[in-house]
C-alpha cells in the first residue's frame, strides 16, 4: 500500500544510490513541486544539494521573502536577485509571446551562470506524472541536458511517477508549511502575463498589491478552497474614477477567480457577492494608481487562466 512515508524512504535510498557522493542542483521556484523535490533530495545528499532560487522580480508580494525564509535554513541554498536584469531585458517589450521567450531564456543564463560555479553533475528536476503524460511519455526519466554553455548535467526526477495531490501528501510528510504545500499554481513568467503592455516597476507593483489583497480575501473567506486559482491582473487601460473629491484617471484591474481540476479546462464558480465587492472596495482605497475594477467570468475555453 503507498503511503508518504513509504515514498519518501524508498526515494531516498535511490537517490543516494544514484547520485553518492556528487553534486546536484535544483532550480528551486517555491512552488510545490520543485519544493518537495528539494527538500526529500536534500534528506538524502545533503549540503552536496544545492537549491538555486532566481528572483526574477515578477513574484507575487512578499513571495521571495517566503520562500527565502521558508528553505535558508533547511537546505544548501542560493538566492539570486535577477530583478535588475531581467527587467533590463524586457524593457519596452509589449507582445506577450516575446516577454515569454526573453524570461525563458534569462532565466537558462542566470540559472546556468550560478550552477556553473558549482561542478555539479546533475540536474534534479520536480517533473510529475501529468508533465510527462502529456508529453506522450517523450521525457525519459534519466537523461544528459546540454545547457548553452555546452555544460553537461544528468537530470534526476525523483517524484515524476506522482499525482499533484500525492506530491502535497508528500511535503505534508516532509513538514513543509501548508503555504508552499497548497500554493496556487502561478506561471513561470510571473506577473509578465498578468500584467498587460510594457512592464515597468511600477506597474509590478500595482498588480502586486492588488493580487496580495484579492488572496488575503479569498483565503479569509475560506473560498479559495473551492478555487484552482484567484489573483489580480493589471490592464493596460486607465479609466476616470473619483477619489476623495477630486477626479482620478487610473488604472483598471481585473479580478479573476476559476475552479479546475487540471487546469486543461476551467470556470468560473458562482462567486459570494459580498466578496467581490470587498475586494472592490479594499483595490480602489488602498491601491492609489486603480479607479476600477472588473471580473472576468469567461471560463476556458475560450478564455485562458492567465491574460496573456
Amino acid at each position: 500500500m503507498w503511503t508518504p512515508k513509504g515514498f519518501i524512504d524508498e526515494a531516498i535510498e535511490k537517490v543516494k544510490d544514484e547520485i553518492k557522493d556528487e553534486k546536484a542542483v535544483i532550480a528551486l521556484s517555491g512552488g510545490v513541486d520543485s519544493s518537495v523535490c528539494s527538500v526529500l533530495v536534500g534528506e538524502a545528499i545533503g549540503d552536496n544539494l544545492t537549491a538555486i532560487f532566481v528572483d526574477h522580480g515578477l513574484l507575487r508580494k512578499g513571495e521571495a521573502e517566503q520562500v527565502v525564509n521558508t528553505f535558508k535554513d533547511r537546505l544548501n541554498f542560493i538566492y539570486v536577485d535577477a530583478s535588475d536584469e531581467f527587467l533590463e531585458a524586457l524593457e519596452g517589450v509589449v507582445d506577450p509571446e516575446e516577454k515569454r521567450k526573453i524570461i525563458g531564456k534569462k532565466f537558462i543564463d542566470v540559472f546556468e551562470r550560478e550552477a556553473s560555479k558549482i561542478d555539479a553533475k546533475y540536474l534534479i528536476q520536480g517533473t510529475i506524472a501529468p508533465d510527462w503524460i502529456e508529453s506522450q511519455g517523450k521525457i525519459k526519466s534519466h537523461h544528459n541536458l546540454a545547457l548553452p554553455s555546452g555544460m553537461v548535467l544528468e537530470v534526476v526526477e525523483p517524484i515524476r511517477e506522482l499525482y499533484k495531490d500525492e506530491v502535497r501528501e508528500i511535503g505534508a510528510e516532509l513538514g513543509l508549511p501548508d503555504s508552499i504545500i497548497h500554493r496556487q499554481p502561478f506561471p513561470g513568467p510571473g506577473l509578465a502575463v498578468r500584467v498587460i503592455g510594457e512592464l515597468t516597476r511600477e506597474k509590478i507593483q500595482i498588480c502586486q498589491n492588488a493580487d496580495a489583497i484579492v488572496r488575503e480575501e479569498v483565503e479569509k473567506s475560506g473560498f479559495n478552497k473551492q478555487l484552482w486559482q484567484y489573483f489580480a491582473a493589471l490592464t493596460n487601460t486607465k479609466v476616470t474614477g473619483v477619489k476623495g473629491d477630486q477626479r482620478d484617471f487610473g488604472y483598471l484591474v481585473v479580478v479573476r477567480m476559476v475552479a479546475s481540476v487540471d487546469a486543461m479546462t476551467a470556470y468560473v464558480p458562482e462567486i459570494p457577492w459580498e466578496l467581490i465587492r470587498t475586494i472592490s472596495k479594499r483595490i480602489t482605497s488602498e491601491v492609489s494608481e486603480v479607479t476600477h475594477v472588473s471580473l472576468s467570468i469567461s471560463d476556458k475555453p475560450p478564455a485562458t487562466i492567465e491574460f496573456a
